[in-house]
């Protein structure tokens, strides 16, 4: 028996919500901006829709994604990951936003604590390794945590730390935050590790180093990157 479509109950085309679901998890757009930017184009929908579109199929898109591209990111991604923790405030109480980058930019775990010892350190990798397996090599800062973490589970020896050699899971950073200003921070934890895992399988789809490619290969890969898009969860 064939799959129903996600979309089926809905009047609005599935290249609509395909289209606003993008424009509001890809770029730092807040849910009206994203409103205004549709009627441009002249489709007439509410935030309020647009809202509850990401919400019901940012994680199914975001699951297809990762399903799409888990066997190629398996193969490649052993080789050296770059860890980070950040700051996230959630109604003024810290947490901390744990993040795995692979040594080619692709984001391949995110998770939220409320603490950042041996603990959560633990778990996190043990999350990572059981998707993609063990790196070659582990590139953290000096956190003490993560060397407690690593020697529990017998990879102390793959750990790699100094100055600047972190450089590429700071840098990743950055989309995120520029999403985090524009949704005005989270107000729940478990908003904030919805859209962190969702904001990371698009991410991982529509980045591209364009200033490693030439600008035809840079076409190239944008165009397939949205050919990719437009075919989520299609009929």
């Amino acid at each position: 028996m064939a799959n129903k479509s996600p979309f089926r109950y809905f009047r609005t085309s599935p290249e609509v919500i395909r289209l606003a679901v993008m424009m509001y998890i890809r770029f730092p757009l807040s849910l009206r901006n994203v409103e205004d930017l549709l009627h441009e184009r002249g489709i007439d929908v509410s935030y309020e829709s647009v809202r509850f579109w990401w919400l019901r199929f940012g994680p199914k898109f975001a699951s297809e994604i990762r399903k799409r591209r888990s066997q190629s990111m398996r193969c490649h991604s052993n080789w050296k990951w770059h860890l980070d923790e950040m700051f996230v405030k959630i109604n003024g109480e810290r947490f901390y936003l744990w993040r795995a980058v692979d040594h080619e930019g692709e984001v391949l775990e995110s998770y939220v604590t409320k603490t950042r010892d041996k603990k959560a350190a633990l778990k996190f990798l043990k999350k990572s390794m059981r998707r993609y397996g063990r790196p070659n090599a582990i590139v953290t800062d000096k956190l003490r945590s993560y060397g407690a973490a690593l020697k529990e589970i017998g990879n102390a020896d793959r750990q790699e730390t100094g100055r600047w050699v972190n450089n590429r899971a700071e840098n990743s950073h950055l989309p995120f935050r520029r999403r985090e200003r524009a949704m005005l921070r989270f107000r729940r934890l478990r908003s904030l590790q919805k859209f962190v895992s969702v904001h990371a399988s698009v991410l991982n789809l529509f980045n591209s180093e364009r200033s490693l490619q030439s600008r035809p290969n840079f076409k190239l890969n944008r165009a397939a990157a949205l050919s990719e898009w437009r075919q989520l969860c299609a009929d």
